[in-house]
């Protein structure tokens, strides 16, 4: 599974997928060759666009201390992600078919890329370019989150697996509105 896999795996819940269900990684190398490059690139962002340009996209960003925030937003993203591969298996486990914590972790690790990949939209100092491009990357993790659990559950109904991806992915907004806020009101 590379990548260019990604696309094809947010609208099918066989194309990638099986791939990484017959590859089996580990949990440990996802972490180290996916979760954590990629989960660096939001706190680097941030830091950017908050050092170089940061009244451009709200007032007062470019006064924060953004050598603070950023290393705090990458302690969160990999608390988050510890955290929703156990919630995953949680909430799945207690709705439908059991998913084991290894599945729970591969999805956990490839949903969130379009959201890792979002964060470059912040080389653009333009607030409407960025939540633009923000509200699609969550959208995109969305459609993996969903294509996942479905097909990692090997689930037969559609609507069992949009109730649990609706579940996880609210829990993660509110686990990020948890997060962004003490670290924005610095």
């Amino acid at each position: 599974m590379g990548f260019m896999s990604i696309p094809q795996m947010m609208i099918s819940s066989e194309a990638g997928w099986r791939d990484l269900e017959h590859q089996h990684p580990t949990v440990l190398s996802l972490f180290l060759w996916m979760v954590l490059p990629l989960s660096i690139l939001p706190p680097a962002m941030l830091y950017y666009a908050g050092t170089h340009y940061g009244d451009a996209l709200m007032v007062g960003w470019s006064g924060k201390p953004w050598s603070v925030i950023a290393p705090l937003f990458f302690l969160c993203e990999l608390a988050a992600f510890v955290g929703m591969g156990l919630f995953i298996r949680s909430v799945v486990d207690h709705d439908t078919s059991p998913i084991d914590t290894h599945d729970a972790y591969v999805v956990t690790a490839i949903a969130p890329v379009p959201m890792w990949l979002s964060s470059l939209a912040l080389l653009v100092p333009n607030p409407a370019f960025v939540a633009v491009v923000a509200l699609t990357g969550l959208v995109a993790a969305s459609a993996l989150m969903y294509r996942g659990i479905y097909a990692l559950c090997h689930m037969a109904d559609e609507v069992r697996a949009a109730s649990v991806t609706h579940t996880v992915m609210a829990a993660g907004l509110l686990c990020w509105a948890a997060f962004l806020v003490p670290i924005l009101m610095f």
